[in-house]
């Protein structure tokens, strides 16, 4: 899966060597938004930090200084607009930044951030309790952590204390490292996966560059999508979910050709089963080499059953439980409410994953309808997507589809899309997305719920229950309307080509 990395956007501005006013408020607003990332977790456990039991002098490191939650959510506030606010802008600068600084800039961050300790949420600690479980000859696919309170490490589980994991055996495989050079101590495996989550944060980063080497400008866009983008330093550098290693393998599964693809694909799969989408860009481009097809498919089937094989049968019970549930922040919540009020509880499953299919299909349709005529990604050169034919651009369009149609969505779930326009260079789609997981991330301040402040229950009641849920749903229209748009308008350019004399 590679590209002419030669393509430049010839309709762009000029590109410019002296920042103006509105490009350093832009990369300001970037760094700021870092800065304060950082600050989060500096500052030690608070509403927005969990609490690592183990002695201070052990990593991860933080001056314990506990903040006031109001303290602390609003920097997580700030963190999340200004980084947004200032993404965007960043996007669309004039200003061409050296990508090798941006990229030396955000893997120093990221090496950075494994040594505090992970905020946003307390999910690590359940990383932690999964890997705890497997080294005490336990299945974390059949018994949850709430089944040894007594233990230092899944007694230190906050929430979701009695679900068993929902994620793939490479995860759990990871959990179960860290657990190893861990042992009783939940602050030092809590360190040790997350120097495996920076190594692939950073790895990540190294294959974007190196993807579109020769190329300066789609070098930079890599960067300010991926390595220096401040919501993916805070929710996947600094909150250390396991998305990022699934992602890993999927830029690289992306980056290579024939079995070592398949393989990459899925050893992704093992980590997160909806990673699996991903594959779709690949099949779409190797569709007419059918041999071809066939040693990429066939290598990520095998390598997929083998690693779901070895986990046994109650590795996929939490994932269906999981894929009936609908999350408050999405629009799909305000169906549910509607279908409640109408037929009872319970009632809103069947026919809320029956919708979510139907619109994902539909969104997918009509985004692959605006790569062009063809169903490939446009002519090089044209301002909004990358030559032709690659399977970055239809993978991207399939994890957005997905993405803005799924009834369950958390913000850190759209790594894997601002991976896939890092590759595909696509901004328009940028653009929602960016829009996108703002929203989504302001819903999920704080994400550990017990420790929300009495006098903020709106951010919960108010802003993740009605106003996500209704700026996301006009996001979605939003999106269908343009990719409605852009695919007439790629319909109607051979035609007005063949005109030309």
């Amino acid at each position: 899966m590679t590209r002419d990395a030669s393509v430049v956007d010839e309709r762009r501005s000029p590109a410019g060597d002296t920042p103006r006013g509105l490009d350093v408020a832009a990369f300001g607003a970037v760094g700021l938004s870092v800065a304060t990332t950082v600050l989060i977790g500096l500052l030690g456990p608070s509403a927005m930090v969990p609490r690592l039991p183990g002695p201070s002098w052990h990593p991860p490191y933080s001056l314990e200084a506990h903040p006031g939650a109001h303290l602390v959510i609003a920097l997580g506030a700030a963190a999340i607009v200004l980084g947004g606010l200032g993404l965007a802008a960043a996007l669309r600068s004039r200003w061409r930044p050296d990508p090798r600084r941006l990229l030396y800039a955000g893997c120093a961050v990221a090496g950075l951030l494994a040594f505090l300790p992970p905020s946003g949420s307390a999910d690590h600690l359940n990383y932690a309790a999964y890997g705890r479980l497997v080294t005490l000859g336990q299945n974390p696919y059949a018994i949850t952590p709430a089944a040894l309170p007594g233990d230092p490490v899944t007694g230190a589980v906050e929430e979701w204390a009695g679900v068993t994991s929902v994620y793939g055996p490479v995860a759990t495989a990871v959990q179960a490292l860290a657990s190893f050079v861990g042992g009783d101590s939940a602050r030092l495996t809590v360190f040790a996966m997350a120097v495996v989550n920076a190594a692939a944060f950073i790895g990540t980063a190294l294959l974007l560059h190196r993807f579109a080497r020769g190329n300066a400008e789609l070098q930079r866009r890599a960067a300010l999508l991926w390595t220096v983008n401040p919501l993916m330093i805070y929710h996947l550098a600094a909150g250390m979910h396991v998305d990022t290693l699934a992602i890993a393998c999927m830029v690289a599964a992306l980056t290579v050709r024939g079995a070592a693809s398949g393989l990459l694909l899925g050893v992704g799969i093992g980590v997160k089963l909806n990673a699996g989408l991903v594959a779709l860009g690949p099949a779409w481009e190797l569709r007419r080499s059918p041999g071809r097809l066939a040693v990429v498919a066939g290598t990520a089937t095998a390598t997929v059953v083998a690693i779901y094989a070895v986990a046994g049968p109650h590795v996929l019970d939490q994932v269906s439980a999981a894929s009936r549930k609908v999350s408050l922040a999405t629009p799909w919540q305000l169906v549910k409410v509607g279908l409640q009020s109408l037929f009872g509880p319970g009632a809103y499953s069947a026919w809320i994953q029956i919708g979510s299919l139907l619109l994902m299909a539909c969104l997918a349709w009509l985004v692959l309808r605006a790569l062009g005529a063809s169903g490939s990604p446009g002519t090089p050169g044209t301002p909004e997507m990358q030559p032709a034919g690659t399977a970055p651009a239809v993978a991207a369009a399939m994890v957005v589809a997905w993405l803005f149609a799924a009834p369950y969505a958390l913000p850190w779930y759209d790594g894997l899309a601002f991976a896939l326009l890092a590759l595909a260079s696509w901004p328009a789609l940028e653009a929602f997305m960016v829009a996108r997981v703002v929203v989504l991330s302001l819903g999920y301040l704080p994400a550990r719920e017990a420790l929300r402040p009495d006098d903020l229950l709106w951010t919960k009641t108010l802003l993740r229950e009605t106003v996500v849920p209704w700026t996301l749903l006009a996001l979605t229209v939003a999106l269908a309307w343009w990719a409605a748009r852009a695919g007439r308008r790629a319909r109607r350019r051979p035609a007005s080509a063949a005109q030309r004399p």
